[in-house]
Order: C-alpha cells, then structure tokens, then sequence
C-alpha cells in the first residue's frame, strides 16, 4: 500500500511540474506577441491538445496572468504580470542601489541605471557625485541609443538584425560629434562587444562624456550602468573609471544572477 501511494504522490508531483512548465511556455509566447495570440495559434506553437491550452489560459485568466482582449479571439499578457514585473524590478534595484553608490564615490562622479524602454535608454536610478561641476540627468528621463554611452552599451548586446529594427539607417545629428551613420555606428559596436565599455565622446551635448557598460542576465533586461563626465575631465579618469566601472558591473550580474 506505501509503494502504491508513494507513486501517486510522485506522478501528482510530476503532473504539477508539467503543468507549471506548460503554463510558464504560454506566457513567455505571449511575452514575444504583443498582438496576442488564439488559442489555436498558441496550441500549435507549442505542440499542444486545444484542449490543454484551453484550461491552462483559463486558470492563467483566473489569476490575471493573461486576459482575453475584447472583440476578438485573442489572449495576451495579463496585468498582474506587470505588477509582478514592478516588484521584481523594485527588488533587484533595491539590490543594486548600495553598489552604484559605491562605485560612485569611488571614482566621485555621477552614475546613472538605465534601461531599454521602448527604442530609448530611460534612466531609473542615479547616485549624483558631490562634485561643483557635474553631468546630471533626471531619473525618468530618456535618450536616445545611437549617441550616448548607455544606449551603445545595450546596443553593443544585441544581434545586427536587433540594432537595425531599433535604429534608421541615417540617425540624428545632436552634435558635431554625432555618429550618423547606422553602419559606422555598427562599426564601433562591434569593437565594444556585449562586455565592453562604450563611450559618449560629446556625441549627445558638447561639454559632456560619458563611460557605459551594459549589464547581461540580470531581471532588468537590456540595461546599462553609465558614468557622465563632463568633458574636462573624461580623458584623464577614462582609464580608472573603466576599471571601476567594469567591477562594479561584474559584481552586480554576480548578485542578480
């Protein structure tokens, strides 16, 4: 009789494992089709019965992990997803802070977290140096990716194909110093690499530089820690603010891995 229960346990066990497993695969489907996707359309994706798909999205529309959109036979994510995405992002920013404030007063500049958000790099956490003559930019801010150090570090992360859908193939002009060009750009990004260092020579406002290292694996997605400097100063602490950037950077995916 213990043998016999023992394995009834085991198979609800491994049935419930399947089932999460099932559930997580319709969500990270959705996650890549905004426009939703049909029940039949989600079935063949992932190789499973209409009638499997059809209990899973219901018991994820119970919870509010996916919704049905109106007027149409389409499900996609659910609001509870993005407050629970918030509160992972609140959670691991709550674990960087202490880190940016570290690196900051080690090399007594500003740094700045930002993130990919919609073809843009916005600013979600800063720690502002003490310093009389200083680069600050206003948390909620965004920039574009083309011409400042945050943004060539993301972009230096991401495939060719990805740069491309995200830039025109003849980009802004903000300053003399610009890179207007999106072969050229991809030119640089290729000598940065998803580890490097990429810089913001005076490309995005003249009188300031800035130092970025993108951050590869962590909860934020695309995102980047960026040092601004203004430009007096960027050629003589270039050097040791890329050192210090650089483990500050390994340090932080080592916590949020």
């Amino acid at each position: 009789m213990t043998d016999i229960a023992d394995d009834g346990v085991r198979a609800d066990r491994t049935q419930g494992v399947q089932v999460l497993a099932r559930a997580a695969e319709i969500l990270r489907l959705l996650k890549v089709n905004r426009a939703g996707l049909t029940q039949a359309e989600i079935a063949v994706k992932l190789g499973l019965a209409k009638t499997t798909v059809h209990r899973l999205l219901n018991a994820l529309a119970t919870e509010n992990l996916v919704q049905a959109i109106a007027a149409s036979n389409r499900y996609r994510l659910g609001s509870e997803i993005l407050h629970m995405a918030e509160a992972a992002r609140s959670a691991v920013m709550a674990e960087i802070h202490p880190r940016l404030i570290r690196l900051s007063q080690e090399i007594d500049e500003t740094v700045d977290l930002s993130v990919l958000d919609r073809g843009q790099m916005t600013f979600i956490d800063q720690v502002v140096a003490p310093q009389r003559l200083r680069a600050v930019s206003v948390v909620g801010a965004s920039f574009p990716l083309h011409c400042t150090a945050n943004g060539k570090a993301v972009l230096a992360g991401l495939s060719v194909a990805e740069v491309k859908s995200l830039l025109a193939e003849k980009l802004e002009t903000l300053t003399p110093n610009t890179i207007t060009s999106r072969d050229k750009l991809l030119r640089e990004l290729m000598k940065v690499g998803p580890k490097g260092a990429a810089f913001d020579r005076e490309e995005h406002s003249l009188g300031i530089c800035a130092i970025g290292m993108g951050l590869i694996g962590t909860p934020l997605g695309p995102s980047a820690i960026s040092v601004p400097i203004p430009a007096q100063r960027f050629e003589a602490k270039s050097a040791s603010i890329v050192k210090a950037l650089s483990r500050a950077v390994r340090d932080i995916q080592g916590m949020t891995a």
